[in-house]
């Protein structure tokens, strides 16, 4: 099932964004429901923490008193550390529950406000992010929650800043607006996306690249695909011995189609299937069907086989190429992404070709190593930069 992180800074509007898609009929799971819930009266994780912190952090009815534990732990890490120990693993077993009760074709949210902070983003198949300016948010925690400007200012602080939530995005929620405003901008989030990337998750389904020319380049290709990566090294493990950016989107200032292409590099082709392919599809980048190979440089030499996954995201179209660590395929991409970076003419000579070829023959340009003699020329030049500079990957 597709698991969607939704978090966003105290006061920027993210429960308003989760009742929204609960409307829609996604699944939300409120981190800081279950969070309370795992320390409810009579649970095991009340009992541990008043063995850790003594009955003082009870209130008169025997329920936790936040504020106590909060004044405890708040300027003590080790106490901190120890609170944690207690509440986060039930918290994730909790959590975990509640998404196998989930139907297989929902969308699970999981609304968890340190989202950011704790290092989760690279769990979910997407994260979104609600962002308000600062003095809106100021203003909605003085009028809904009656905090004073001071203690406002030190809740915000105390969390991730904005850039940083920006850097774990796949979406970003703008709410300076109406709630209506919101509301539109969260319906389309779930038609346009949320919907069809869970489809294609369960189906196992590719988006297909887009054929068109290549546009100009985009400055978040290398965030874009470090979120990428993180999902996918948090899918396999040890088993991916290197993912790497290459590819045309990995090439500073260079216009590119809006493809991502990843090399995961693994011990063995057979190392690529079963286990290993079902964790990338369950990641949401699904098998290509067929057999695929990169044409061999220089021409003429044994076909270099790997094997070729998609996304299933409809708005972030990846080409996910497994290939065999040390391979004259793994070695040439990499290679070649580095020698485009280090000159500028063939930069601007590969820019002409790439558009010819789409112009000309749109799927020939899929590979990424298109039968033109253009790529042999280009081997040759980048070896020798490889010998001149004691170029390794």
């Amino acid at each position: 099932m597709l698991r969607v992180g939704l978090t966003g800074g105290i006061g920027s509007g993210k429960s308003a964004v989760a009742a929204r898609l609960a409307e829609r009929g996604a699944v939300v799971i409120d981190a800081d429901q279950v969070a309370r819930e795992v320390v409810a009266p009579g649970t095991d994780g009340l009992i541990e923490i008043v063995a850790a912190f003594s009955d003082a952090v009870l209130d008169a009815d025997g329920a936790l008193d936040r504020a106590a534990l909060g004044a405890v732990v708040f300027a003590d890490a080790d106490a901190r550390r120890r609170l944690e120990a207690i509440v986060h693993p039930r918290v994730r077993a909790r959590t975990a529950e509640l998404i196998a009760a989930a139907a297989p074709d929902a969308i699970v949210v999981n609304d968890v406000p340190l989202l950011v902070e704790t290092g989760l983003a690279p769990t979910y198949h997407l994260v979104v992010v609600v962002q308000t300016a600062a003095p809106i948010r100021l203003e909605r925690l003085a009028r809904d929650r009656g905090m004073s400007r001071a203690e406002a200012e030190r809740r915000i602080a105390a969390q991730a800043d904005d850039a940083r939530r920006r850097a774990a995005a796949d979406v970003v929620l703008t709410n300076d607006d109406s709630l209506t405003a919101l509301h539109d901008a969260v319906d389309a989030l779930w038609r346009q996306r949320l919907r069809p990337y869970e489809d294609n998750l369960r189906q196992r389904r590719v988006i297909p690249p887009s054929r068109r020319a290549p546009a100009e380049a985009d400055a978040s290709w290398p965030e874009q695909y470090a979120r990428l990566a993180a999902r996918i090294r948090h899918a396999l493990g040890a088993e991916a011995l290197r993912i790497d950016h290459i590819g045309a989107t990995a090439v500073p200032g260079l216009a590119a189609q809006d493809v991502i292409d990843i090399q995961v590099a693994v011990s063995s082709l057979a190392d690529a299937d079963g286990a290993l392919a079902d964790r990338l599809a369950g990641a949401g980048f699904p098998r290509v069907p067929g057999e695929w190979w990169d044409d061999p440089r220089p021409a003429g030499r044994a076909r270099w086989r790997k094997r070729l996954h998609g996304s299933a995201d409809p708005a972030r179209p990846v080409r996910l190429h497994v290939r065999v660590a040390d391979s004259p395929g793994w070695r040439y991409a990499l290679l070649m992404r580095d020698h485009l970076r280090a000159d500028p003419d063939q930069r601007s000579a590969y820019l002409l070709l790439k558009r010819d070829l789409v112009d000309a023959a749109p799927e020939a340009g899929d590979s990424g190593t298109a039968r033109d003699p253009w790529f042999d020329e280009e081997y040759l030049r980048a070896e020798q930069w490889a010998a001149q500079t004691d170029w390794r990957p």
